[in-house]
């Protein structure tokens, strides 16, 4: 077991270098830079010589490979570098602006789990097979839906024509339930499709017709024995979505103005600012290996099958 959670350590580690060099590379290969949009700006009144200094001052002009070295190593020692456009260190900007967007993905996620679960238990005890066909059909168009687009339409229905949820001066929990329900209803469908899918194939296994065989009703035999068994596919797909969550966590707070990751990341796409983009990807790809590790540990709980599987390949 030890053996399995190193190689899965490196492999992690292998993951973050290959993610780092291929975002510094595609991110250099950008025509122009920050710094030439910013300090170029003829409001400013810079000549071409202030400029250089500047762009020697920053290290825009030194080569690619001591660029890719001093970078590589400041974030080794936990540094993202400076935001030319900002003009404060990255590390400030991610203080500021990281602990909302967790809290949205949190909740956004936490939310889709629920959704999912309600929709997956009632398509599968649905009493009525066109209710359940119904109930079934649902996640394919919650899927479809762009994020955008729900986060405007959730606006102006509860907002503008019910009134039920105010957009100017919310409190706290006024202010994120929309902008979790716009997260949370793209990342439930497919969660509920699979779990849907797996709980039909569970049900069909001959131990559960032993369990009903013995006076078992249907819904203890699911929740006591077909739940944790139909659990391990969901759980592999929701490791995978945690790419789509942070994606929907951008596009939501630009709808709904939050400011987190996905201001400055609009923010930094349109300036160039390739320090601050750079620690979005390295930040984005750390939580995606965290969450597929985390993942891989608690599969092997779920389903002990597992367990042996690795102890045997150790």
């Amino acid at each position: 077991m030890m053996t399995s959670i190193a190689n899965r350590i490196g492999q992690a580690l292998v993951v973050l270098l290959l993610a780092f060099t291929a975002s510094f590379l595609l991110l250099q290969a950008l025509p122009g830079d920050a710094i030439l949009i910013k300090y170029q700006n003829p409001e400013m009144g810079l000549s071409a010589e202030q400029i250089a200094e500047i762009r020697l001052l920053y290290g825009a002009d030194a080569p690619l490979w001591a660029q890719y070295g001093n970078t590589l190593w400041n974030f080794l020692q936990g540094s993202f570098g400076y935001s030319v456009q900002a003009g404060v260190p990255v590390n400030t900007l991610l203080a500021v602006n990281l602990p909302p967007t967790l809290r949205l993905a949190a909740l956004g996620l936490l939310a889709a789990i629920l959704l999912a679960f309600f929709l997956s238990f009632a398509a599968t005890l649905a009493p009525f097979r066109w209710l359940r066909n119904l109930l079934a059909t649902l996640p394919a168009l919650m899927i479809s839906v762009p994020v955008f687009w729900l986060g405007i339409m959730l606006i102006q229905i509860f907002s503008f024509q019910l009134r039920l949820v105010p957009i100017i001066n919310p409190n706290l929990f006024q202010s994120l339930v929309l902008p979790v329900l716009t997260l949370a209803l793209p990342i439930a469908a497919p969660l509920a499709q699979i779990l849907i899918r797996s709980l039909d194939e569970v049900e069909a296994q001959p131990f559960v017709s032993v369990a009903r065989a013995k006076g078992a009703t249907r819904k203890g035999v699911l929740w006591r024995h077909v739940l944790r068994n139909a659990l391990l596919p969901v759980l592999t797909i929701a490791g995978l979505l945690f790419g789509e969550l942070l994606a929907g966590a951008v596009v939501t707070e630009t709808v709904f103005g939050i400011n987190g990751l996905g201001r400055i990341t609009e923010q930094a796409v349109s300036n160039q600012d390739t320090a601050v983009l750079q620690a979005i990807v390295i930040l984005a790809a750390l939580g995606f290996v965290l969450i597929n590790l985390v993942v891989d540990l608690v599969a092997p709980l779920i389903d002990p099958r597992l367990n042996r599987k690795l102890e045997a390949s150790a």
